[in-house]
């Protein structure tokens, strides 16, 4: 580097050339040789040995939105569907700050303690609308589960997709059957809508509810509470113990206005704290009383197929949505309809209809 000061009009004042500077990357820095995708073969082989490594990054790549990855998450899926099947599912919902994930920590402990196989927990993260990002800290409060040698814990993020349940969720627990777990946890992120999209992929729908959180009213509003195949009132321990037993009451007698389920079955309402270990037991029971109790009647293998047959159409409808929107006449007419929707010059129904009337255009060229 040349410094002017050393000219001679700058008398007595003089800089030294100095060293020459290192590179900032280490000259013996070896790369490491990128990682190479596993085949289909691979992936099922090792899913079905009880991998957790593969079975961990076949589930990502049915979490990627890449084409190239859900090609291969879909073959791996369909030749592991034989294998699959064979669990018992469990839904957990409730409002935040219900006690989910600490639940699930003691409830896991109890059922590979009390019945052993292996256990899958697929905690559902909600995603910021801002930032695309979750922390995903589920797993961190489930420090017993997740050193356990018999359980998988994976938190995934919701990724704008409503309670964060949607089609993803349904074929992981299909990749985790056939891994061998034979229990089957999936959290949702508590929003309130999302329990119909839960509802419809797991064999017991577990509702956790707080004590104080509204009256007789709001014990009978529908939706969710139609829903639960079990409710349970955590916290229910020293000062709070009093008060969870009235929501218990409260909660009991705003079942017996809804119409009887389709299993048969009499929704039961319980307390327990999960942080104490309180009440744990009786509600296993009463799960396993229910599969039991849904298997001799039937009505387990039919929720089964019902749910198959509500997911063929869900794909349906996601797989025409998404051709829509990807069509290239679609794409070149939609900002230009919105513009004439926000200005006035077209009403919404008629800016649809000549969307949908161009896509099925394009489709009969």
């Amino acid at each position: 580097m040349e410094h002017p000061e050393n000219n001679e009009s700058y008398k007595g004042l003089v800089v030294n050339a100095g060293i020459e500077q290192p590179s900032s990357v280490n000259p013996y820095r070896r790369l490491k040789p990128k990682k190479r995708q596993l085949s289909v073969a691979e992936f099922v082989e090792g899913i079905i040995k009880g991998d957790v490594t593969i079975l961990s990054q076949a589930v990502t790549l049915v979490e990627s939105v890449k084409p190239e990855h859900q090609a291969v998450a879909q073959e791996v899926i369909e030749k592991c569907l034989p294998y699959s099947g064979n669990s018992v599912r469990v839904g957990i919902s409730g409002v935040p700050g219900a006690g989910k994930s600490t639940s699930i920590d003691v409830f896991g402990l109890h059922v590979l303690e009390k019945y052993a196989g292996k256990l899958a927990v697929l905690a559902i993260d909600p995603s910021s609308e801002r930032s695309k990002g979750s922390i995903l800290g589920d797993k961190t409060r489930m420090e017993q589960l997740s050193v356990h040698p018999s359980s998988f814990i994976r938190p995934s993020p919701s990724a704008g997709s409503l309670g964060g349940v949607a089609r993803k969720t349904r074929e992981t627990i299909i990749l985790c059957e056939a891994a061998g777990f034979d229990k089957i946890f999936v959290e949702t992120v508590g929003v309130g809508q999302s329990e119909t999209a839960v509802h419809s992929m797991v064999d017991f729908f577990l509702l956790i509810q707080l004590a104080g959180t509204g009256d007789e009213l709001q014990g009978i509003k529908r939706g969710i509470m139609e829903m639960a195949d079990g409710i349970v009132i955590n916290k229910a321990d020293g000062d709070n113990l009093d008060r969870a037993k009235l929501a218990a009451t409260q909660f009991r007698n705003a079942l017996h206005l809804f119409p009887a389920p389709e299993s048969g079955w009499t929704p039961q309402v319980m307390t327990y704290s999960g942080f104490y270990n309180l009440g744990v037991k009786e509600i296993w029971d009463m799960i396993y009383e229910y599969i039991a109790f849904v298997k001799d009647n039937g009505y387990f293998e039919y929720r089964r197929n019902e749910q198959s047959k509500y997911w063929m159409y869900e794909s349906i409808n996601e797989r025409l949505r998404d051709s829509f929107y990807h069509n290239p006449a679609i794409e070149a007419m939609l900002a230009e309809k919105e513009q004439q929707v926000l200005q006035g010059k077209l009403t919404s129904f008629v800016a649809a209809k000549s969307l949908l009337d161009t896509y099925f255009g394009e489709l009969k060229k």
